[in-house]
């Protein structure tokens, strides 16, 4: 599995979690059942939005990410190693052509990067974090 598909796992799982009903609880009375509602169709994976989902994360997060502009931090929000060498993955992954060198703008690249493959894999993110 490449980085940026733990990347939109993390995220879109949220998603997928969230969108799983409950079990319905067992009836308790012996009076004839009652006919059970059907449940609802899981909300499709094309609904994800990608910047509740990581505000609502960082909120709970414990120490301050700046997952809106850095890459590093996005990655360690997500529980994922966000070292050089994980960035030079998915710098890879994702057809970055400059030097893999850990640079601020392979970093700046990296981070718009993801969240226009997350846009275009089905997640809502806002204009300004794609351009």
């Amino acid at each position: 599995m490449g980085i940026f598909s733990k990347i939109k796992d993390a995220i879109f799982g949220k998603k997928a979690e969230a969108a799983t009903p409950a079990p319905a609880a067992p009836a308790t009375t012996s009076a004839p059942a009652a006919p059970q509602p059907v449940p609802a169709a899981p909300v499709a994976i094309s609904e994800v939005d990608v910047e509740a989902i990581l505000s609502a994360q960082a909120a709970n997060a414990g120490q301050p990410l700046n997952w809106r502009t850095s890459i590093v931090d996005l990655m360690k929000l997500l529980d994922i190693d966000p070292s050089l060498a994980n960035r030079k993955e998915l710098a890879t992954e994702l057809g970055y052509t400059g030097d893999l060198d850990g640079s601020a703008e392979m970093n700046i690249w990296l981070h718009k990067a993801v969240m226009r493959e997350l846009a275009a894999n089905g997640g809502t993110v806002p204009a300004d974090l794609t351009d």
